[in-house]
């Protein structure tokens, strides 16, 4: 420990990481610079700022960064490229966060001269994985320091007597038992824990922060448009908007309408299942709009090729190894896919759903003569089809002589 002399902690100024902030000086007798990620999770971060000041830490010390345009611009759109779904469902709101806090940890890191990181995540969980995977593919002689891992605070319990012990406030809200855990940024909030842990019992209504009930959404149907450039969202309604302008627009009109909620039993890396709600308001809007532009103007092959490699890129990005060479390569496939991904989409949403019903482009593949029901004037030949099926049954043909004999 004697050769840890300064850290950088990512903090968020609660009960948690406050007790590690202490934790750090007390055990490794070092400096500690703190940083907080401002990532659109709707919280005043001010706060952290303050209570890192109390604890001792100089101003120079202190890091508060906006980073929503490029959460958004730099991970969740080129995620969205990809149409990345965790086990078919889940759109890696935490997971897409958790690269970015550690490119951010290892740059403050060699600003200051810092030999180790450290973050709160637990022993049971993904976030651990996907920090320390990250921090290390980005500085391969980084120290990261674990404190769920190391120290013996094994409940909430110990941890609030050892937070009051060294003169770390402890709020009231924080002396209950917390009835689940929560985590959220622009693209989504997850919650998982206590009243979710019987994946028999359905959700409370409490749990969800961020949509409306989808019974409780207007009766009315609303109708919107999203424009796509090369494959990212570039406006909304037709006025032009940054990503994380873009997607903060659509999360309101997520919430208005009660879309978004999932409740999923998934598999984490470390082994276990569990049980979590997670609410993607704009992203399931943006997620739909933009399979719906693909639908018009990517070719079958390479729409096909491009769904059988997302399951790959989901489980890579879940895992943490956003800053692994597979999942470079992969995302350098999915890039050029989307360089004729252009055009606009008009969407329906109403009572939790977000329906395509319309799409446009000036590189669509869309034909409508050679689709049509009504003549089409020569464009296609149905006698074609004759030879086409006859080559396609050939060995379906010889297959079935050679069982009946």
């Amino acid at each position: 420990m004697s050769d840890i002399k300064k850290v950088v902690l990512a903090y968020s100024g609660g009960l948690d990481t406050s007790v590690i902030l202490k934790w750090l000086q007390v055990t490794y007798n070092c400096e500690v610079v703190t940083f907080t990620a401002d990532l659109g999770q709707g919280e005043e971060l001010e706060p952290a700022r303050a209570k890192a000041k109390l604890m001792g830490i100089p101003d120079e010390h202190i890091y508060i960064d906006d980073l929503r345009e490029e959460f958004v611009r730099d991970f969740v759109f080129p995620m969205f490229r990809a149409n990345a779904r965790y086990e078919g469902d889940y759109l890696l709101g935490t997971s897409i966060a958790r690269p970015l806090i550690s490119k951010r940890l290892i740059e403050i890191a060699h600003e200051t001269g810092a030999d180790a990181v450290a973050h709160g995540a637990t022993g049971k969980g993904n976030d651990q994985v996907r920090f320390e995977l990250s921090a290390y593919a980005l500085d391969p002689n980084i120290k990261v320091i674990a404190p769920w891992r190391e120290w013996e605070l094994t409940s909430r319990t110990a941890l609030i007597a050892w937070a009051e012990a060294h003169q770390i406030p402890v709020p009231k809200d924080k002396r209950g038992e917390s009835p689940f855990s929560t985590d959220a940024n622009l693209l989504h909030t997850s919650s998982e824990g206590k009243v979710l842990e019987d994946p028999w019992e359905e959700t409370p209504d409490y749990v969800y922060s961020r949509t409306v009930n989808p019974e409780d959404a207007p009766d009315q149907p609303e109708y919107i448009t999203i424009d796509f450039e090369k494959g990212d969202g570039i406006a909304l309604n037709g006025v032009a908007m940054s990503p994380a302008t873009l997607l903060t627009q659509l999360n309101e009109l997520g919430r208005k309408h009660g879309i978004g909620r999932l409740d999923l039993v998934e598999n984490r890396f470390v082994g276990m299942k569990s049980r979590g709600m997670y609410e993607t308001p704009g992203g399931t809007i943006y997620a739909a709009a933009h399979r719906g532009i693909e639908q018009i103007t990517l070719d079958r092959g390479a729409a096909h090729l491009k769904d059988e490699l997302m399951p790959k890129y989901a489980e890579l990005l879940y895992n943490g190894f956003w800053f692994a060479p597979e999942r470079e390569m992969l995302q350098a496939a999915i890039d050029h896919s989307q360089l004729r991904v252009n055009g606009t989409v008009r969407l329906k949403l109403y009572k939790g759903m977000a329906s395509v019903v319309g799409r446009k482009s000036p590189d669509s593949l869309y034909s409508e003569r050679h689709v049509t029901f009504e003549d089409d004037a020569g464009a296609y030949d149905q006698k074609d089809a004759a030879g086409f099926i006859k080559l396609n049954a050939l060995r379906l043909r010889l297959l079935a002589q050679r069982d009946a004999s």
